[in-house]
C-alpha cells in the first residue's frame, strides 16, 4: 500500500503597487500536486507526470522545481530523498507574475514533509520557502492564505503579520497569453531611489493597509500608486496604458502589475468587478492581444496538505 500525500496551492499577487517584495495575497485559483512514495528498491526514482494547457512548458526530470523543493527539505533532514512519483495538476498559469513557481517550491516542502511525518513545523517550511524562493511576498500568503506582509529581523528571521482585506474588495486579474520572466522585470529595476519616491511609496503602502481593511476605494485609488518598480515595469508589458486606462473607466479603484507580470490586477467592489474585468479583456484585445480576465476572491486558508494509504 503506498503512501500518497496531496498539497493543494493557491495562486497570489504580490506587491500591490507600493508593497514591493514584501506583501503578497492568496487567491481562488490553485495547482494541485499529488506525490506517490515510492520503494527503495525502485528502478526509476523519479516521475514526473503534469497536465495542464501549459504542461509542456514544465520539465519532468529532477530540474523540475517542485521536486527542488522536495528533495531540499530531506537536505533539511540530512537524508536523501526518497523514489516519488510527482502528478502536477496546473491551474496557475506560468511565468504570468500569479506565483506559480511559488506553488512548486510549497507544494514540494509540503508534499515531503507529509511523507516524512511532517517533522517540519509551518514555521520552518515558509523560512525554507522564502529561502529558495529569495524573497517573502508569493510563498507566505501561498502557505498562510490570506494577505500577509513580511519583514526581516535583525537575526534573519521574518516576521509575518495578516493585513486585513474587506470582503467588499475583490481582485480581478486579467492574464494575457505571453510571458515574462521575473529575472527580466527585475533587471529594469534602478539599483538606487530617490529620497523623496521612498518617501512617496512608504506613505502610498500605508494607505494601502488602511485601504485594504476599511474597503476603502477612495483610498486605494490613491494607495496603489507606486515609484520604485512599476514605472520601470509597464514598458514590458504591450497594452499597459490601454488596459489601465479600461478598468478605471469601468470602475476599478487602480491597477497594478501581479507579481513581476504581465498578468495586471484591478481592484473594485462586487458591483463593478465583472465588467471590469471585460473591460480589460476588450482592451488588451483592441491591442491585438489575446487574454483572459477574472473576477477572483481572497483565499483565507492558504496552501492545504494531506496524506493517506492507497489501497
Amino acid at each position: 500500500m503506498p503512501l500518497i500525500a496531496f498539497a493543494t496551492v493557491p495562486a497570489t499577487t504580490a506587491n500591490l503597487g507600493p508593497g514591493f517584495d514584501c506583501i503578497g495575497a492568496a487567491l481562488t485559483l490553485y495547482n494541485q500536486f499529488d506525490f506517490v512514495l515510492g520503494s527503495e528498491f525502485s528502478s526509476d526514482p523519479l516521475k514526473i507526470k503534469v497536465v495542464g494547457s501549459q504542461s509542456s512548458q514544465v520539465s519532468t526530470d529532477s530540474s523540475n522545481l517542485v521536486y527542488q523543493a522536495f528533495a531540499k527539505f530531506y537536505e533539511q533532514l540530512k537524508q536523501s530523498p526518497p523514489p516519488v512519483e510527482i502528478t502536477v495538476k496546473l491551474g496557475v498559469p506560468l511565468a504570468r507574475g500569479l506565483g506559480s513557481s511559488a506553488t512548486a517550491i510549497v507544494a514540494g516542502l509540503l508534499g515531503a514533509n507529509q511523507l516524512a511525518g511532517t517533522p517540519l513545523s509551518t514555521r520552518d517550511i515558509i523560512e525554507l520557502a522564502i529561502a529558495m524562493e529569495g524573497h517573502p511576498d508569493n510563498v507566505v500568503p501561498a502557505i498562510q492564505g490570506g494577505c500577509r506582509l513580511s519583514a526581516r529581523q535583525e537575526d534573519g528571521q521574518w516576521q509575518i503579520c495578516e493585513i486585513a482585506w474587506h470582503n467588499t474588495i475583490l481582485p480581478v486579474v486579467a492574464v494575457p497569453n505571453f510571458t515574462l520572466s521575473t529575472e527580466e522585470a527585475r533587471s529594469v529595476l534602478p539599483l538606487e531611489v530617490s529620497r523623496r519616491d521612498a518617501i512617496f511609496n512608504v506613505s502610498h503602502f500605508g494607505l494601502l493597509i488602511k485601504g485594504l481593511e476599511r474597503g476603502r476605494g477612495d483610498w486605494l485609488k490613491t494607495a496603489l500608486k507606486d515609484r520604485i518598480h512599476q514605472p520601470y515595469r509597464q514598458f514590458l508589458i504591450p497594452g499597459y496604458q490601454v488596459v489601465e486606462e479600461a478598468a478605471l473607466a469601468a470602475g476599478a479603484y487602480g491597477l497594478v502589475i501581479s507579481g513581476a507580470g504581465p498578468t495586471l490586477l484591478a481592484l473594485a467592489d462586487a458591483q463593478q468587478a465583472k465588467a471590469v474585468a471585460t473591460a480589460m479583456t476588450e482592451a488588451w484585445n483592441s491591442q491585438g492581444i489575446p487574454a483572459q480576465s477574472r473576477v477572483l476572491a481572497l483565499d483565507a486558508q492558504g496552501a492545504r496538505s494531506s496524506r493517506e494509504m492507497r489501497r
